[in-house]
């Protein structure tokens, strides 16, 4: 393995965690191994954790904070496209925060039971999955409040859209939950008691099951993408043919789902890292340490300020509501201020 080899050449790996996607674990290799693998120069890891830091805590703070402008008004709570935009804060927020997390642990050399790292990193790419399919339903709300307006308060309802929130944690969690039940029946007990660090990998040893995942993943951002681009036309066909309000709306619309598209890509790129990484890593181990931890701060943390800059700042409403707490003027928004948005 070109774990060992690199052991062997006294070079030493960067932290495991799974929203790095590093493909490296198979089911002999134990939590003494995966400690000597983590054990990077000091400068290097302390500069490492600092920049994660650096990164996370704001956007978790931003996220926090528009969480609770979103629980404080009524409006944000009845409306399907604020409604989304809630649970993409809520997904997001969790996967920072559980990120953080992972890395924390791993940098700090601790291993934990196996048995207790499967729920972690099942929740994990539950979430890493409802992302996408999150922006498609906030993309397809879009396209009927535009392309369908006398329809939109019908079809749009907030019961609808906890319905397909309900619906996305479902089809999100059949693969982890798949993936788990393959584990526990095909894995040995050895492997399940071992000691490690929580990353996804642990859960499908088998190069052939990982490879499998990684098309069906990609396959799902592909069916996401040709939805995107299909509201995307149709709103862009729709901005033509209107005048006045309406033609300003859909411009409106159709910069969202242009930036929702967007998201896609960084979606699909944090997919894609893992085997550039691994073709990198073939010709040079520091060249690939040093892919992977832009990687994972570009694509698995940057990547999830996308939608608060999305509809936290872009959509009038949110922002005035923003501004209006920010400033701490009152606990609840005042009626002046509901008028202006």
């Amino acid at each position: 393995m070109k774990n060992r080899k690199a052991m062997k050449n006294g070079i030493t790996t960067h932290t495991f965690t799974m929203t790095e996607r590093c493909t490296m674990t198979s089911q002999n290799t134990s939590g003494d191994e995966q400690m000597q693998l983590i054990q990077v120069d000091p400068v290097r890891r302390n500069i490492s954790l600092a920049l994660t830091q650096i990164f996370v805590w704001p956007f978790i703070y931003l996220i926090f904070l528009m969480l609770l402008i979103f629980s404080k008004k009524e409006t944000f709570r009845t409306e399907t496209r604020y409604i989304l935009f809630g649970h993409s804060l809520l997904v997001d927020l969790i996967f920072l925060c559980m990120t953080d997390f992972v890395v924390l642990l791993s940098y700090n050399f601790v291993l934990i039971p196996l048995h207790f790292c499967i729920p972690i990193c099942m929740l994990m790419e539950a979430i890493a999955v409802s992302a996408p399919l999150t922006i498609g339903a906030m993309c397809m709300e879009r396209y009927v409040a535009i392309c369908m307006p006398l329809r939109h308060h019908a079809i749009s309802t907030s019961r609808r859209a906890l319905m397909v929130i309900l619906m996305i944690w479902i089809l999100s969690s059949i693969n982890p939950f798949v993936d788990m039940f393959i584990l526990v029946s095909t894995a040995s007990h050895e492997y399940l008691s071992q000691l490690t660090h929580c990353h996804y990998e642990i859960m499908i040893p088998e190069k052939i099951h990982h490879f499998a995942r990684g098309l069906l993943y990609i396959a799902g951002l592909v069916v996401i993408l040709i939805i995107e681009v299909f509201c995307y036309v149709m709103i862009y066909l729709a901005a033509r043919a209107a005048s006045g309000d309406n033609m300003k709306s859909a411009s409106k619309g159709q910069r969202t789902i242009s930036l929702h598209i967007l998201q896609l890509f960084l979606c699909t790129a944090e997919v894609m890292c893992p085997y550039i990484e691994a073709v990198v890593m073939q010709y040079d181990i520091q060249t690939y340490l040093t892919v992977r931890f832009i990687n994972f701060l570009a694509f698995s943390i940057t990547s999830r300020a996308v939608s608060p800059l999305v509809y936290g700042f872009r959509d009038e409403k949110f922002y005035t509501a923003m501004a209006y707490y920010i400033r701490c003027k009152n606990n609840t928004i005042s009626s002046d201020t509901d008028k202006q948005t």
